[in-house]
């Protein structure tokens, strides 16, 4: 049974009655029985003991990938969880990572904030490789760099915040107006006219994937001079377009600024410009980047910061804060002694939190306010309380939040401040990534190590 579109098909096989299947008709079932979708139509009919043979052949390699996560945590089932959603979120044969598997589902019920995240966005993909391997889960790393190899022209600096998972460039972005939407909730698209936005952060990016690769797999890499090229090809980009406006992380769709975030991710990619240089002995360039990269750090304390709390503010000259910017220690342009780090949090907090979640900003948009949590924002937030040293309210924040997951640990985009509802497209990549990184960050406490000695074997 096959249903066909203009350029697709795919594949029903069951041992069920197909008229019931296709009218929808009522199936009483008395044993053992079977449906099928595939992609690709099969050279043999499926029966119950290949489908048996199939499901013991998937669980056992499940479990066995399981068994590889390298990590010691108080949040070890929490931890498991968020890693197989992210391992279920790669396309293996590409080394593609999604955002999600769904489009459309809105960030609020009846409103018009409903994207499709369905593709693979560079930043998100970047985190979901660093955090896999950090639980030793290194061939999904290996195979995301290729990706960026076969996706980034090696002497062009055309670069795009996202792809399909085929390394399809075109996303457009449609509107399907006979669909009702998720709870009404107009218009349900497909495609997503992000990919043609300019976010300046993309080029550091990459260009800390390719650096994390390095440090990881330096030994048995053999492409070494293509990503050579690629990092020079990027760090040229930097040089020629840091200074400009671009429409930053949270993909603006009407106004471009100068966003403190995207400047950070410009000293990003200097920074591990610099270090790759000096990898593989290229002097004369790692003091260029180098000489680039306190050109820009200096251009964002003076520029991105607001004196009066000497905090990181949304954009040049703004007094709003921005979520994002939390990411300045993650990605080392700041220490979490650093005063600014810490004012930067501190104000956050007090400008963004309501009842133990967060805004990503409180500023108008395209859409007005935001009206609903960000939960990548939350597990930002928590880990950056515990790096300044408020523990104990990062941890009692970190598990109530654990709650608002559904009944199988999965989050969404979203979380309502008032009924604490997931909202948006699920589950969601970065809820998992955050989750996976405030776990781990928690559990580095000495006191938990020494639970460990206490009570162990």
């Amino acid at each position: 049974m096959t249903s066909k579109g203009p350029y697709e098909s795919v594949y029903l096989y069951s041992d069920l009655p197909f008229e019931k299947i296709v009218n929808s008709k009522s199936i009483t079932i008395q044993q053992d029985c079977f449906l099928i979708l595939s992609y690709n139509q099969k050279l043999f009919r499926p029966d119950m003991n290949w489908v048996r043979l199939e499901y013991q052949r998937t669980k056992v390699y499940w479990l066995s990938w399981v068994g590889k996560t390298q990590v010691l945590t108080r949040y070890q089932k929490e931890v498991e969880r968020s890693s197989l959603v992210l391992k279920l979120l790669t396309y293996q044969k590409t080394g593609a990572i999604l955002a999600a598997v769904t489009t459309s589902l809105p960030e609020t019920i009846g409103d018009v904030r409903n994207w499709d995240y369905r593709y693979c966005w560079l930043r998100d993909s970047s985190m979901t490789i660093s955090t896999l391997s950090r639980l030793g889960h290194y061939n999904v790393a290996k195979r995301f760099l290729q990706f960026i190899l076969d996706i980034v022209p090696f002497k062009d600096e055309k670069i795009q915040i996202m792809y399909s998972i085929n390394h399809r460039r075109r996303l457009t972005e449609k509107e399907l107006p006979w669909l009702s939407g998720y709870e009404s909730s107009k218009p349900v698209r497909i495609g997503n006219a992000a990919v043609k936005q300019k976010q300046n952060d993309i080029y550091g990016v990459v260009l800390d994937v390719i650096y994390e690769s390095l440090t990881i797999f330096h030994e048995s890499l053999n492409n070494k001079e293509d990503l050579w090229t690629v990092v020079r090809t990027l760090a040229r980009h930097i040089k020629n377009n840091w200074k400009k406006l671009d429409s930053g992380i949270w993909e603006f769709r009407t106004e471009q600024k100068h966003f403190t975030f995207s400047k950070i991710l410009c000293w990003v990619g200097m920074d591990r410009a610099a270090q790759i240089a000096a990898f593989f002995g290229k002097d004369n360039d790692a003091k260029d980047y180098a000489y680039w990269r306190e050109l820009i750090k200096a251009d964002i304390l003076k520029k991105g910061r607001n004196p009066q709390i000497n905090a990181l503010t949304q954009f040049y000259g703004s007094t709003s804060m921005d979520a994002a910017n939390l990411l300045a220690q993650q990605y080392g342009f700041l220490s979490y002694k650093d005063p600014v780090y810490v004012d930067t949090v501190l104000n956050t907090f007090e400008k963004l939190s309501k009842d133990g979640l967060m805004y990503r900003y409180d500023s108008p948009d395209d859409f007005g306010r935001p009206k609903s949590s960000f939960t990548v924002c939350t597990f930002w937030m928590i880990k950056s309380l515990y790096l300044i040293g408020r523990e104990r309210q990062a941890i009692e924040m970190f598990e109530q939040v654990l709650q608002y997951g559904n009944h199988l640990g999965l989050f969404s985009e979203d979380i309502s401040f008032e009924t604490k509802r997931l909202l948006g497209n699920f589950p969601q990549g970065y809820s998992h990534i955050a989750l996976i990184d405030t776990a781990l960050t928690i559990s580095k406490s000495p006191k938990w190590f020494k639970e460990i000695d206490d009570f162990g074997p």
